[in-house]
């Protein structure tokens, strides 16, 4: 049974058609890729997914339990978080600071304003800071301020902030965008590790980190899905090619 489902997903602005009818069924701990030119709809699906946007047609179900519906709030609270493609974190809040936000949300549901108040009722909040701090390698870096940290230590930040809602599924939108080479390939590292853990849906332009770290790719243009399949079918498949990648091929 899929943990994560969307049946015929539909998302219509006035006139304009910005997903029509995309269907898509994701595995426990497997990564799915969604993938397209600009324009194909993977953001207006994505927002979809984590209840951002209410779906003109369509359904959304996790762990067969339908959740279309469902604002994004609630989404998050039965285990599916996003990370954006623009960080988003706490800039004059510590690493580990920024960290307990969500870790606080988790074990004692909305936040308060004693949040960093001492309290015994918190140590589960800490552990979970700590060991997804850990988890993304930032533990040398957990008392410095997050506007001090270079962009992929931001990025992974923000990775962290997802991930300590102890979420069962991890939405990325371009989690490498705008990172150096040496940053990449860390992020990727990263990503494959944790997917032991947690089922990741990804968007991402970059063909390299999709062929190397996808079980599933879809693919949207036009805000239709054109094909679907493991990542040695897309490569080879002519449609893909014409209207994506080009006549020369899939290169990973």
């Amino acid at each position: 049974m899929p943990l994560l489902e969307a049946r015929e997903l539909t998302q219509r602005f006035g006139g304009l058609v910005a997903v029509d009818k995309v269907s898509l069924a994701v595995e426990p701990l497997t990564v799915t890729a969604l993938i397209g030119p600009n324009g194909a709809g993977k953001t207006t699906f994505f927002k979809m997914l984590s209840g951002e946007l209410q779906p003109s047609a369509g359904e959304v179900y996790f762990k067969d339990q339908r959740i279309t519906k469902l604002d994004v709030t609630r989404v998050a609270q039965l285990g599916i978080a996003k990370s954006f493609q623009i960080t988003q974190i706490f800039p004059k809040f510590s690493v580990e600071e920024n960290v307990l936000v969500p870790a606080l949300g988790a074990t004692r549901g909305a936040f308060r304003f004693d949040a960093f108040v001492p309290l015994a009722g918190a140590k589960r909040a800490h552990e979970i800071a700590e060991h997804v701090i850990e988890q993304v390698g930032l533990t040398e870096r957990r008392r410095m301020r997050a506007s001090d940290l270079s962009y992929g230590e931001k990025r992974r930040l923000e990775l962290a902030l997802a991930l300590a809602t102890q979420p069962q599924v991890l939405l990325l939108d371009e989690p490498t965008a705008g990172m150096s080479p040496t940053e990449r390939t860390a992020m990727v590292e990263l990503l494959k590790e944790l997917r032991k853990s947690v089922t990741i849906v990804i968007v991402e332009h970059d063909m390299d980190v999709v062929f190397g770290l996808a079980d599933r790719i879809v693919v949207l243009q036009d805000g239709r899905q054109i094909a679907e399949g493991a990542p040695a079918e897309i490569r080879g498949n002519p449609k893909v090619q014409e209207a994506y990648l080009g006549t020369g091929g899939v290169h990973a």
